[in-house]
């Protein structure tokens, strides 16, 4: 696999505890940077999918009115509690 280099700026403190977790990892500090990029990637990119395709959803008629949900909301915990609301 092929790098390349870049820079980013850090606070003092995120470059000790990076340099700490380092020397106690045994891994470099490149590599820690490197994998908590990757992660920071896998999540965010899984969430802006999810939501795309909520929308996408939402678009397609699929969704539950606002109103709908807020009453079945507000008779939670009521003896008059609503049954959860269905699509449209």
């Amino acid at each position: 696999m092929s790098s390349a280099t870049f820079t980013v700026r850090v606070d003092l403190a995120t470059k000790k505890r990076l340099e700490k977790l380092a020397k106690s990892t045994g891994r470099s500090r490149s590599f820690l940077a490197a994998e908590a990029i990757n992660e920071y990637l896998d999540v965010n990119e899984w969430q802006v999918a999810g939501i795309k395709r909520a929308i996408a959803s939402l678009d397609d008629g699929a969704g539950v009115a606002h109103e709908r949900v807020r009453e079945w909301v507000e008779s939670w915990g009521s003896t008059n509690q609503r049954p959860p609301p269905k699509r449209a």
